[in-house]
């Protein structure tokens, strides 16, 4: 009953997924589909601040969107000389921090070549058809201590993108458009900055935990993998969270019900990898709920709840699927994506 990293499992059974996302870091080799740019923008003041190329991925199968920073060009920084730049991606609407991923520097060249891949795990369907694209050049600040404004960027919805199927870019990149801070951070202490037209949809996202679950044959009970989380609403004062995940499995009188996860410190994006388990037959677990919370670690105050889900029978949809399929089978890990709720968890009748 003790819980453990999910490699030291005895008896680790066959695995098996209903949509396998990808567990590796976020930045990654570039994916191998290959697709002719296709240029836009053709604005004389976006052409002034030069172009960028990038190709953009949606994996359904993997529930992930890659997106692939080949090179700039014609570049135009305010001083004269050599500048050193990379490539800020955010998803929007969503907190800056939660989505924001970035390429290295590349140093002392109007003309960049970045070559890296940079990688949303937990990103659905749902996800590309209300989500934007928001990719920035930006001057490396060096010993400055303010950052310089992006040197220009570009948008791109994502709900034009085929999934599987890569698509290139050639655009114009464009002067930075304005951003405002909410009126109200009420909700969320130390909540980042918005897209002006994105606030109101943006501050109902929790984010979304990847879960694995298996009837273990050989152990006799139930393992619960806590795999990762993607896209945490911000809790901290600094616009991250130090989240940790609790799990809870009601009823199991006489028996070990709560688990919970290590922190990981200052991110909204973390891996966790653990794995927890619950003993007892499959009809029994059948009718029970298994509830996953996540929360900010406060020292010295009561932690934060950033959302979390319930697994039942009675849950509906894909948490019901989830739950039932896994005690269905025997020794089939089954992962998949399940997006936070922000209200507390109530158990349902």
């Amino acid at each position: 009953m003790a819980a453990g990293p999910a490699a030291g499992s005895r008896g680790r059974p066959q695995r098996h997924t209903l949509r396998t996302p990808d567990p590796h870091p976020a930045v990654t080799p570039a994916p191998p589909q290959q697709a002719e740019p296709e240029p836009e923008g053709d604005s004389d003041d976006s052409t002034a601040l030069g172009t960028l190329e990038f190709t953009l991925l949606f994996d359904a199968d993997n529930s992930a969107l890659h997106c692939t920073a080949h090179r700039a060009k014609g570049l135009k920084p305010p001083a004269s000389g050599s500048v050193d730049t990379y490539v800020k991606a955010n998803l929007l609407p969503g907190a800056s921090k939660a989505s924001q991923l970035r390429t290295r520097t590349v140093r002392g060249t109007r003309g960049p070549v970045w070559e890296e891949t940079l990688t949303y795990h937990g990103f659905t369907r749902q996800d590309a058809g209300r989500k934007t694209l928001r990719l920035c050049v930006c001057e490396d600040p060096r010993l400055r201590r303010r950052r310089a404004p992006p040197l220009g960027e570009l948008r791109v919805p994502l709900r034009k993108l085929v999934p599987n199927r890569a698509r290139s870019f050639d655009v114009c990149l464009e002067k930075r458009k304005p951003t405002k801070r909410p009126k109200s951070l009420d909700t969320a202490r130390g909540m980042s900055l918005y897209e002006e037209e994105d606030t109101e949809a943006a501050g109902d996202e929790r984010g979304r935990i990847l879960l694995s679950l298996c009837y273990s044959s050989q152990r006799g009970g139930l393992l619960v993998g806590v795999l990762r989380c993607a896209h945490l609403a911000p809790m901290d004062a600094n616009g991250y969270s130090d989240p940790f995940v609790r799990l809870f499995l009601h009823p199991n009188v006489g028996k070990r019900s709560k688990y919970k996860t290590s922190v990981r410190k200052k991110t909204l994006n973390p891996e966790f990898n653990e794995e927890f388990f619950y003993a007892g037959p499959r009809e029994e677990l059948a009718q029970k709920t298994l509830l996953v919370s996540v929360w900010d670690y406060d020292l010295g105050t009561a932690d934060d709840f950033i959302g979390g889900v319930q697994l039942s029978s009675r849950a509906g949809g894909e948490r019901q699927q989830h739950w039932c399929e896994c005690l269905g089978r025997s020794d089939c890990r089954l992962e998949l994506w399940h997006p936070l709720d922000g209200a507390p968890l109530q158990l349902r009748a």
